[in-house]
């Protein structure tokens, strides 16, 4: 548009204003401590889960008890996570990511330093108060690896820095298995595994509090500046818990992914629990060799997590991955249940380590794709509800497991958990790949090169 005033020409240029401001977007480098406190902080709660289960037959012997009560010390976790996550949830919403996580490491550290007290065989039941307090801490932690990788980490980032923060849970497993059978032994005197026990504790307490210091001194709830578009562009949900549930239950794909990864995680949470009962069939005094495995199953599933964010960022398929480590889990169980009758110490080692590796990378895989079929829903939220169904199938899953075994023996209760792997991963097959939070990314992305080409 053109106008004469004054003996000068004016040139008017008139600029489109449906072109949307790209967000103003920075990613700190202090996202890897909040990381790495967010890892150690999972990893001190997580290490509780199996702190008994690992050493079961010494547990039973010392308190006097069977092993389906030693089995609940496990089981406790999945228990509570149920009735608890959606109201630790939308508390999380609303006083924010960092109180939230004190809550939980202050939790963490009082249940831990209660399992002190309960060194002598009649407190048995001290010991599951404290197991039961640690298990209501998780339900401040389980859910927040999307959460936190979303606030501080970008596009680019985003599902490695969930990976990472899954595998702060499953290198608290590692430790139990591998430590734990070495610290409190088979002894022959019940004052000698006292005094076991008691040095566990009293580490484990020592431990989370000093994790605990750290969150109140490090932890920051969120950076100046959001990390990505997709962030800068989200609402705030925190006066609005109600609405985001009502709009998951209506996405199919949701519900689908409950269902996988509720019997993809409860086939995890069944075999980790009895593992050590399982390895002790068939290697007479192989306490400290079920620690072993268990130990490479851990790290098999830590490199696995990783590995599977380092492709997604890569990739971006969430679906074809999904799928891919439901088929080799389900391949891996049956193999392994097929090497420990053959009683081969270094073939169980392999096949379990490769076992957790196909089960560790399906955790973090599933929360980042149940990210992107949800957008722009909560993490928090859409990931408090996948593993609440994983909990409320985990402890069926658990004593029906515990039931097979010893009616009908390990190999056809591994068989019946390679069947719902099966359908598991035919239920995979059918979700809609539908990646919002890619798609929403991509348009920002595609409307500011719009508007530099205009310019231009």
């Amino acid at each position: 548009m053109t106008a004469i005033s004054g003996g000068y020409t004016e040139v008017l240029v008139t600029v489109p204003t449906t072109i949307e401001e790209k967000p103003l977007c920075k990613v700190y480098k202090r996202r890897w401590v909040i990381l790495a406190i967010f890892i150690v902080y999972t990893g001190g709660n997580s290490s509780q889960w199996l702190e008994y289960a690992c050493i079961s037959n010494v547990v039973t012997k010392y308190y006097n008890v069977s092993s389906y009560a030693v089995d609940w010390t496990s089981v406790v976790f999945l228990l509570v996570y149920t009735p608890l996550i959606f109201p630790a949830s939308y508390l999380i919403n609303k006083i924010g990511l960092r109180k939230g996580i004190l809550i939980g490491g202050g939790m963490t550290a009082l249940g831990s330093w209660v399992k002190c007290a309960s060194v002598s065989p009649g407190r048995y039941w001290v010991t599951m108060v404290g197991q039961t307090l640690v298990a209501i801490a998780q339900v401040f932690m389980v859910q927040l690896p999307p959460q936190v990788a979303s606030v501080w980490f970008g596009s680019d980032q985003v599902s490695t820095a969930c990976s990472l923060g899954v595998f702060g849970n499953q290198i608290g497993l590692a430790l139990s298995f591998l430590l734990i059978p070495i610290a409190v032994r088979n002894h022959p005197d019940m004052e000698d595994v006292g005094s076991d026990l008691a040095r566990m504790s009293y580490v484990v307490a020592g431990f989370n509090t000093i994790v605990f210091i750290l969150i109140i001194t490090l932890f920051q709830e969120k950076p100046p500046l959001p990390p990505s578009i997709e962030v800068a562009k989200k609402t705030d949900c925190s006066q609005d818990f109600i609405a985001p549930i009502k709009r998951l239950f209506r996405n199919t794909s949701f519900i689908l992914l409950i269902i996988t990864y509720s019997l993809n995680i409860s086939v995890f949470n069944s075999f980790s629990t009895l593992l050590n009962q399982l390895i002790l069939t068939y290697f007479e005094d192989g306490q400290e060799f079920a620690g072993r495995v268990g130990l490479l199953f851990i790290i098999g599933s830590m490199f696995g997590a990783i590995g599977c964010g380092i492709i997604l960022d890569k990739t971006r398929r969430f679906k074809e991955t999904t799928i891919a480590l439901y088929i080799l889990s389900a391949i891996s169980l049956i193999a392994t249940t097929f090497l420990l009758g053959k009683r081969s110490q270094t073939a169980v080692y392999i096949i379990g380590g490769i076992f957790g590796a196909c089960i560790g990378g399906y955790m973090p895989v599933s929360l980042e794709f149940t990210s992107e079929i949800t957008y722009p829903e909560p993490e928090g939220t859409t990931a408090g509800i996948l593993l609440a169904g994983s909990a409320i199938t985990g402890v069926p899953f658990t004593m029906a497991y515990a039931w097979l075994i010893e009616v009908i023996g390990d190999v056809w209760a591994n068989v019946a958990m390679t069947i719902v792997l099966v359908i598991g991963t035919g239920l995979t097959a059918l979700i809609k790949p539908d990646l919002r939070r890619q798609a929403a990314h991509a348009v920002t992305i595609n409307k500011e090169e719009e508007k530099n080409n205009h310019l231009a």
